[in-house]
């Protein structure tokens, strides 16, 4: 897989979203934000006041849960423990966070462990959990992958990883350790997800970014048939009681929306007529129980500001009842992640 065209990455870039503001919308709706990183260099560094600037930004933030991106990773000794400095980092940042910030920064952490290590890698897990005082809730592995480009800089994992008995053997751990998995992956490989998560129904899976249907590379021009095949597959892994997916992420490039190129930053009118098809299909397909809105900032930061973004949600779900708004934007990333 090297060689392949990159996809780039939407860049954040301040002075370009600063053409657009918007005042927050239903300001007093409690949101867990189930998706965030943070990072030195990444989109431009992303630390404790970035976070914190736009969690404030008038959107009720009540928690929030960190998302492994390869943050802090220890510089030295045995490499299977090496991301274990990403929670320690994490945890440290988090414990820094007054309570008068008004938000439970990084509640709970989700990190990095290599599940190709087969059982070995319970010794990550230990070490991942004792850092972490009491934040630790799961592991995310990077599996997307497609033959014929790769996304961003991110170093490409192998194609079919959810099917790779190594792989198994070392997720089969996540169960005996009470902890859930994050599927960062595709809309061509749900089928391979679909059938890891059926092959360990204890382990609580959480599909991020609505399971990315494509629209660049081979797929561009190809929406509609893109849309009716991701819609098919999730009406495939629904039936499984232990997946739930998160409702974000169509500000990275890789969707091909194309917001990013224009010479002013998208409204959230704009954005909700453009997403609406595929945050409205997943909630029809799952529930509200099983679905939660996330701001995968700063990567769709790329796309749009953290009020807009929010503003765009609250608008796809304006016509929904108050217990589906509770569910979508706190109760279910609650309870996936045990969240006070």
């Amino acid at each position: 897989m090297e060689n392949l065209p990159i996809v780039p990455r939407a860049e954040v870039r301040p002075q370009w979203l600063a053409r657009h503001h918007e005042a927050p919308l239903e300001p007093e709706l409690p949101i867990i934000d189930p998706h965030h990183h943070l990072s030195d260099s990444l989109w431009g560094g992303y630390l404790q006041d970035d976070l914190l600037a736009d969690l404030g930004a008038g959107h009720n933030i009540q928690s929030t849960v960190f998302i492994q991106v390869g943050f802090g990773y220890r510089e030295d000794g045995p490499g299977h423990l090496r991301p274990v400095g990403e929670t320690e980092r994490v945890a440290a940042i988090a414990g820094r966070i007054p309570a008068e910030a008004g938000t439970r920064v990084c509640e709970g952490i989700v990190g990095f462990a290599d599940l190709a290590l087969g059982a070995r890698v319970e010794e990550t897990l230990a070490a991942h959990l004792q850092a972490a005082a009491g934040r630790f809730r799961g592991i995310r592995c990077h599996a997307a992958a497609h033959a014929q480009f790769q996304y961003g800089v991110m170093h490409a994992p192998p194609l079919h990883l959810y099917m790779d008995p190594k792989f198994r053997e070392g997720y089969a751990t996540l169960a005996r350790f009470g902890l859930t998995f994050d599927s960062w992956a595709y809309h061509t490989q749900l089928d391979e997800l679909c059938d890891l998560a059926r092959a360990f129904p204890d382990i609580p899976v959480v599909i991020d970014h609505i399971g990315v249907p494509l629209g660049v590379g081979p797929y561009v021009g190809q929406r509609d048939a893109v849309f009716a095949e991701w819609k098919r597959l999730l009406q495939k892994i629904v039936a499984l009681p232990n997946v739930c997916i998160k409702l974000g992420g169509l500000g990275m490039s890789v969707f091909g929306f194309g917001f990013h190129l224009a010479g002013r930053p998208p409204t959230s009118e704009e954005l909700a007529q453009a997403w609406s098809p595929y945050i409205l299909t997943c909630i029809e397909i799952f529930g509200p129980s099983r679905c939660m809105f996330e701001s995968n900032f700063p990567v769709d930061k790329g796309t749009c500001s953290y009020p807009v973004l929010w503003n765009t949600f609250k608008r796809i779900t304006a016509g929904m009842s108050e217990d589906e708004k509770r569910q979508l934007y706190r109760d279910t990333a609650a309870r996936f992640y045990r969240l006070a």
